[in-house]
Formats: C-alpha cells, sequence, structure tokens
C-alpha cells in the first residue's frame, strides 16, 4: 500500500504545484486517511517542500484492527504533547523554507485558521478547496474491494435479523442487535447510526430509532451500513411484518422499487448526475409522489458515508467507471409509513457487465 498512498500525495502535489503553492496542509481526517493510511485521532498530513509529514499529538498506539500509517512517511510527535497539530505542521513547513501553504478552509475553523497564520506569519496562505475529496471520487480496485467486504457483512447481519422473531421488539432494539452483529462478522463498526423504523416512522429518510415497538401488518424499513478497513457502504429495506401485506403496501413498494431499479440501471460511465436522479424520480413524481420525495436520489460511498458524486436534481457532472454510489429513493406517507429501498453499487462499463452490485440481500417485499 506504501506505493499507493505515495502516489495519491504525488496527485495532490501536481495539484498544489499549479496552483503555486509549494505545500499543502491536510487535517480533514478522511483525507489524511487515504493519503497516509489509518492515523490518529487529530493527526495531520504536511506535504512538505523537502519532506512529507505526519504530525501525531502523541506516539502511535498497538492497533493492528485499525492498521498503521504508510511506513514511508515520517511521523512527527511534538515533545510537547499539548497543541494544536496543525499549528504544530504549519511551523514545520516554515522550517523546511516553504513561502505558501495550501489549506484545508473547509475543514479547519476560524479559530483554527488564525492560529495557523499567527504561527507562521510570513507564511502565505492559500485555499486547497476540495482536491483531495475530488481526487477520492474514483476508487481502485482494492478501495472497492473493502466495499464490497463491507457490503457482505452488512448484508450478512440483516438477513440473519430477519430470520429472527420481531414482533413486540422496539426499533431502538433492533437497531443495536443489527449493529453488534456487524461488528461480530467483522466490521470496524457500523457505518453510520443504524435506522429501523416501524408503522407511521417507516420511509423515513434517517430515521432515529424509537422506542416504538413492531406490531403486526407494520412496514418495517431498516437502513444499515457497514465499515471494514475504514470504507462504509450502506443498504436499506423495507418489510411488512406478520400478515400478507395491503393492497396499499403492495402498490407503493412496487413504485418504489421501479423507481430504484431505473435509477440503477441509468448507472453507467458519462451519465450524468442528475439524469440518475430523474432515472429514479420521474417513476415516482409520476404517480403524485412529488411531495413526499426526498432531496436526492443518491450519494458517494467510501471513507465517508456520503462523498460526492450527489444524485440530485441540481447536481452538476458525469459519472466515471469505479466511482460507487448508492441509490436510495423512497416515499415516506405521513401517519401511515412508506418504502425505501437502498443499494450500494459500482459504476463499469457495459463491456464490463454494467453497474455491479454490491448488496445484494433481495429485494421482494417478504412478510416476516
Amino acid at each position: 500500500m506504501s506505493e499507493v498512498y505515495a502516489t495519491r500525495r504525488a496527485q495532490l502535489r501536481e495539484r498544489c504545484n499549479a496552483a503555486g503553492t509549494a505545500a499543502a496542509l491536510i487535517s480533514r481526517p478522511a483525507n489524511v486517511r487515504y493519503l497516509a493510511g489509518a492515523a490518529p485521532q487529530g493527526a495531520v498530513l504536511l506535504l512538505g517542500r523537502t519532506e512529507d509529514l505526519l504530525v501525531c499529538a502523541g506516539p502511535l498506539e498497538d492497533r493492528p484492527t485499525e492498521g498503521r500509517p504508510d511506513e514511508a512517511l515520517t511521523l512527527h510527535v511534538p515533545s510537547s504533547p499539548v497543541g494544536d497539530t496543525a499549528v504544530t505542521a504549519a511551523g514545520l513547513a516554515t522550517a523546511q523554507g516553504a513561502e505558501s501553504l495550501a489549506v484545508e478552509e473547509h475543514h479547519l475553523t476560524v479559530a483554527r485558521h488564525r492560529a495557523v497564520s499567527s504561527v507562521a506569519p510570513g507564511l502565505r496562505l492559500a485555499d486547497l478547496g476540495g482536491a483531495v475529496e475530488q481526487v477520492r471520487v474514483v476508487k481502485d480496485e482494492e478501495e472497492i474491494s473493502c466495499l464490497r467486504i463491507g457490503a457482505e457483512i452488512a448484508d450478512q447481519a440483516l438477513g440473519e435479523l430477519l430470520e429472527s422473531i420481531l414482533v413486540g421488539r422496539t426499533e431502538r432494539h433492533l437497531a443495536l442487535e443489527l449493529e453488534r452483529r456487524l461488528v461480530d462478522h467483522g466490521a470496524d463498526g457500523p457505518a453510520f447510526p443504524t435506522s429501523v423504523a416501524t408503522g407511521p416512522h417507516s420511509g423515513r429518510r434517517g430515521h432515529r430509532p424509537t422506542d416504538r415497538r413492531v406490531e403486526e401488518g407494520d412496514f418495517l424499513s431498516v437502513c444499515l451500513g457497514a465499515t471494514y478497513r475504514g470504507y462504509r457502504c450502506e443498504i436499506g429495506r423495507t418489510f411488512v411484518i406478520g400478515t400478507s401485506p395491503a393492497d396499499w403496501q403492495i402498490e407503493l413498494y412496487d413504485l418504489v422499487f421501479a423507481a430504484q431499479r431505473a435509477g440503477r440501471e441509468s448507472l453507467a460511465p458519462g451519465a450524468a448526475y442528475r439524469e440518475v436522479d430523474r432515472a429514479a424520480r420521474q417513476v415516482l413524481d409520476s404517480a403524485g409522489y412529488a411531495e413526499a420525495l426526498p432531496p436526492l436520489t443518491g450519494h458517494g460511498v467510501g471513507l465517508e458515508i456520503d462523498e460526492d458524486p450527489q444524485l440530485a436534481p441540481s447536481a452538476m457532472g458525469k459519472l466515471d467507471a469505479c466511482v460507487p454510489v448508492t441509490v436510495e429513493p423512497g416515499v415516506h406517507l405521513p401517519g401511515r409509513g412508506g418504502v425505501r429501498i437502498d443499494d450500494t453499487l459500482v459504476v463499469r462499463p457495459e463491456a464490463d457487465g454494467g453497474p455491479e452490485l454490491l448488496t445484494i440481500t433481495t429485494k421482494e417485499l417478504l412478510a416476516l
């Protein structure tokens, strides 16, 4: 992996040089991990004028399950553990003779930005912008492999839950059980807070579990994800509890399923982000559910659960191959409930079989 990290840092350095900055300070945790490997909390990366440094607040601990930083990087631990690693890195950039430093202004707080400026008043600060995030959009096969394993873990955890007795259990209890199962099967942890929604709560995007108990005839919508070696995936499914679904439940489910299929089938290199959103959205819009739709159809995943690209009506840009995204349309009807179906896929060209589905739990409307 050392060569991979070195290549990524070289790509970023080229961007910095083209913009006229000799050094860069990376502070956003996901970006640090992307460029330097698993780093301690609070660590920052300095792409220096003469040497790249991983600046840590204290000595590395033994964390074999979480991985280690790139061995090719020089670690810098201040003699005094008190202080801001970003401020320390700015001082090191000055010591290397840098006259300019690109920083992630979208991550640094105003106070932290001022502290960096004050420690190196002769250093010209420039905005790095989302340069690292842009490079992160297209994944290599090692990254996709981590997402694939995470998806397998999430599928396994969800499948085991569906085999248990659900009636009478609370949303909160089911969510906790799912997160425990994720870890039991090898996940670093959940990719985000697990959502379990029953009855009138079902179909809500990002619903936080409550003490409402599962009842016969409920829609049950579940959204969960696993983190594996730092990479996060997502799956969402909707079921009916304990009885044959009612006609309105079948109708609504079939509609959301058709929308989700349209979104999945539109994933291809060169497809506009907004066109993927439109493919799914127009199915639901034409059925009269425009007011009940979420603001976006899907988003990128990787070291964070919500990355670029955003599959939304006003999104600009086109998909590339090897970009993992979610497709997650849903409809929530206040007071009744709703349906959400969510998959993680990787954009692939038609010659390679089209979009690769990572989350494979059945999308059939099951009565549990």
